[in-house]
């Protein structure tokens, strides 16, 4: 950087804290704002025994489902922020690298929510450069977009003077969205823990909005099934429509062609796909033709279409009524989770069972080529645990991961001892 380039680095930094200001005002005019003090975020699921508990509390950093292209959604929420002598800045850092780490090998997703950053709780600008030095090409390469929403002049001045460290590559994946409903068109926005100041927020800028209102997208209503569709429809369904078959004939087809050809492929079920091609896929499925995964000569297809339809269950295949359950795996002993995993197991409906365990023998098969592939038992539950069990109402929280991971771990390292005691007729194994 020449001298001029640090001459004008001066004054924007100087001119940063007033358009910070200036943004802080406009809320104000507009808003009835209370004293600032964001209420720690209840989660029931969080422990106080938490290594990062004291900043986890907060909610600033939420899990947020998957976007339209399957890839994990992490949301972090200014507004959550409380006033910087109650928050430690740095353990901020450390706890979003530790967030970020359980997802750095998959492409992933992060959605900025920047209304609620105010002179009060925002970090200092060497903070801010330390938090992008300390993000290195392991957690760059594999970000396949930041959606920063709400974006304000402050933003503008920040980028300025980040610009100069910022790759053209890593720049191209940042996008700017002035409203919420522009969400719709990348993310699954019903999955998204959008915190209620943000959607106050949102309100009021439509308001201001003279004649010009962004269009409002209208969720159209459900439509029936077509007669041999297999996204979005339950087991019993698929069933149903496929003479009395256990296993979908989408994961029969995508297992069968993943075990032909992608056992050894490193980083299977980390990559992403095309969306259109996924949509695609689903289509031909849906409407009860063929598919020829050769012909797209991208091994990643089969396996997203598998998280696809997984994710896509009215309900999960371990079932709601197991979440609970599972979610309590970290507080049995060690030595007795396998027990407790075969327990959990055994109760399931027949057919989710049979399904489970379909699955589950081909993730194992996954595991054990893991030295080519690089995808270890741990690595495929990080995939899918979230794709297996989720709650019935939101979504899962960041700290219950550990023990959703966890169980799925067990079920794919333990797979003959947890399922060898229970068969059910017609069953199949990949």
């Amino acid at each position: 950087m020449s001298e001029i380039d640090y001459e004008k680095l001066a004054e924007i930094v100087l001119l940063a804290p007033l358009e910070l200001q200036k943004d802080e005002a406009e809320d104000t005019q507009s808003e009835q704002e209370e004293t600032f003090m964001p209420p720690a975020l209840e989660d029931p699921e969080l422990n106080i025994n938490h290594p990062y508990y004291d900043v986890a509390r907060h909610g600033i950093i939420q899990l947020a489902g998957d976007d339209n292209s399957g890839r994990k959604v992490i949301t972090f929420s200014c507004c959550r922020m409380p006033p910087s002598h109650q928050l430690n800045h740095t353990r901020l850092l450390e706890y979003l690298k530790y967030t970020l780490d359980q997802y750095v090998e998959n492409d992933y997703t992060v959605v900025y929510f920047h209304y609620g950053l105010k002179s009060v709780n925002k970090p200092s600008m060497k903070w801010l450069q330390t938090a992008y030095k300390e993000f290195d090409r392991k957690y760059k390469k594999n970000l396949k977009a930041l959606y920063v929403v709400h974006p304000t002049n402050f933003i503008k001045i920040l980028w300025n003077i980040f610009k100069p460290l910022i790759s053209h590559k890593f720049g191209k994946k940042i996008t700017y969205l002035n409203y919420l409903s522009d969400l719709r068109e990348h993310l699954k926005y019903d999955q998204l823990n959008i915190p209620p100041e943000v959607i106050r927020h949102d309100e009021n800028l439509r308001g201001k909005q003279k004649g010009k209102l962004p269009p409002v997208v209208k969720v159209p209503p459900p439509r029936p099934p077509l007669p041999m569709q297999q996204f979005g429809v339950s087991l019993q369904y698929i069933k149903d429509k496929n003479k009395g078959e256990l296993i979908p004939p989408v994961m029969k087809e995508t297992v069968s062609y993943l075990k032909r050809k992608g056992l050894q492929v490193e980083g299977l079920f980390r990559r992403s796909a095309s969306i259109q091609t996924i949509k695609d896929v689903q289509k031909l499925y849906n409407q009860g033709k063929s598919v020829n995964f050769d012909d797209y000569q991208d091994i990643h297809i089969p396996a997203v279409i598998l998280k696809t339809f997984l994710r896509e269950l009215p309900q999960p295949l371990l079932t709601f009524e197991c979440y609970d359950h599972i979610i309590g795996i970290t507080s049995v002993e060690s030595s007795l989770r396998v027990t407790r995993c075969k327990q959990i197991i055994q109760g399931l409906p027949e057919h989710n069972y049979v399904v489970l365990k379909y699955l589950i023998c081909f993730l194992h098969l996954v595991s054990q080529e893991s030295i080519y592939n690089r995808m270890t038992a741990s690595s495929l539950a990080c995939v899918f645990g979230l794709n297996l069990i989720w709650p019935s109402k939101g979504t899962a929280s960041l700290s219950a991961l550990v023990p959703l991971n966890l169980f799925t771990e067990l079920l794919i390292d333990f797979y003959m001892n947890i399922f060898n005691s229970r068969t059910v007729p017609g069953e199949i194994l990949p």
